[in-house]
């Protein structure tokens, strides 16, 4: 059973293993409210999962690390086990969704555990870890639904109140799983009942806000989002428990808005966050919960990004900020449009960086093309700008 005591005794535990992230404060994440971010991504292994697969293990039997560990993982668990196994001498073996990204899966391998791909997503994963557990005799360690694992994530709990008592509220990815989240509010409701605790999913995969809403736990058919660590499909036992007694309330944040959140912590902060990582962010920028003239931390809970996935997220981020615009025009072909277009888009102050000039039969003039046009923008107000300014002198615009 989770106890205050057992997260400080994960706490002490964990003190020579991992590392003791700073509050970063972030005013322009949501200018209405005092923002601090608690930069798991820098933690050892590049999340909060190391925590409570460190204190797990080190709470093993003599004989059940004798039988080795097998694990599942959409990525950074994985690489948790992977580290605290290797450093007591005990064999390693996790299963990994085959769409994991290759960064989380060769990590996991340096870090000194087999792995095994499994087709599918995360739940896939575990139900081959459960059927290797019986197979070979493994001890088990689950990624959240796990007293023990959650106790070592609650230790950011513990943090936080330490680094700013007087927090108002905590905002903390959920993964379905919804260890991280489990743990963290434990320890802050017992020890400051008033601080608010709002939990983020992504929105292709809330199963854990679907499941509190029915009052059961639900598990989804489909998951989908750039958010891979956060993919689940059906809540924890426990976790489910924890999140419907502690939590105040479960939002979710769409891809764009992820990619957008990702795309801030690299300008603004210099952090390198995945897409579960940047969720809690994602939700401050886009008011998804009420925190207008709070003291507010959002977790960022792992780094562990796939640098071509990370260059397809920047391109969606810098799309969904007004950053990067792309616009169809319909013209007549003749000599000097091109030239009048180029001339309009550069007096709003504009870069075209790509243009894409065809001739089509369906256009509804005979002599008509289309040219396409890919530009460095602003913000939204600049583009509403050059719309404007393109309609005005005469030229249609092709919406899409």
């Amino acid at each position: 059973m989770l106890t205050l005591d057992k997260i400080y005794q994960a706490s002490f535990a964990l003190k020579t293993v991992i590392r003791r992230t700073d509050l970063i404060s972030a005013p322009n994440i949501n200018p209405e409210s005092q923002v601090y971010l608690k930069p798991e991504n820098l933690q050892i292994t590049g999340s909060f999962k190391v925590r409570g697969a460190c204190f797990k293990i080190s709470q093993l039997t003599d004989e059940e690390k004798a039988r080795g560990v097998v694990a599942c993982s959409a990525g950074n668990h994985a690489q948790g086990v992977a580290l605290a196994a290797t450093k007591q001498g005990i064999k390693s073996l996790i299963c990994l969704p085959d769409n994991a990204p290759i960064s989380k899966i060769e990590a996991t391998k340096w870090y000194g555990a087999d792995v095994c791909l499994v087709e599918g997503v995360y739940d896939d994963a575990y139900q081959k870890a459960l059927k290797l557990r019986d197979e070979k005799g493994y001890t088990f360690v689950h990624p959240f639904d796990d007293e023990d694992v959650i106790a070592g994530q609650g230790t950011i709990g513990l943090e936080l109140l330490e680094q700013l008592p007087d927090l108002d509220a905590v905002i903390i990815p959920i993964g379905g799983g919804g260890g991280l989240i489990s743990g963290v509010a434990f320890a802050i409701k017992h020890l400051n009942p008033n601080v608010k605790i709002y939990g983020v999913q992504a929105s292709g995969a809330p199963s854990m806000l679907n499941s509190i809403e029915h009052n059961k736990i639900e598990r989804m058919g489909f998951v989908h989002t750039i958010a891979d660590g956060i993919a689940v499909k059906e809540p924890g036992e426990h976790t489910f428990d924890y999140c419907r007694e502690y939590v105040d309330e479960i939002v979710t944040v769409n891809d764009d808005e992820i990619s957008t959140a990702i795309l801030a912590l690299i300008e603004q902060h210099k952090l390198i966050a995945e897409g579960a990582g940047a969720v809690a962010v994602a939700a401050a920028m886009f008011n998804k919960v009420p925190v207008k003239g709070k003291k507010v931390i959002r977790l960022v809970s792992g780094g562990n990004i796939d640098v071509t996935i990370l260059s397809r997220v920047i391109g969606r981020g810098l799309q969904k900020s007004g950053r990067s615009y792309t616009m169809t025009i319909e013209l007549v072909d003749k000599p000097g449009q091109l030239q009048h277009v180029s001339e309009i888009i550069a007096h709003t102050g504009a870069n075209v960086i790509s243009v894409h000039h065809e001739r089509v039969s369906h256009t509804a003039d005979i002599n008509g093309c289309y040219l396409r046009l890919e530009m460095e923008t602003r913000n939204q107000e600049h583009i509403d700008q050059i719309q404007y300014a393109l309609t005005a002198a005469g030229y249609k615009i092709i919406p899409g």
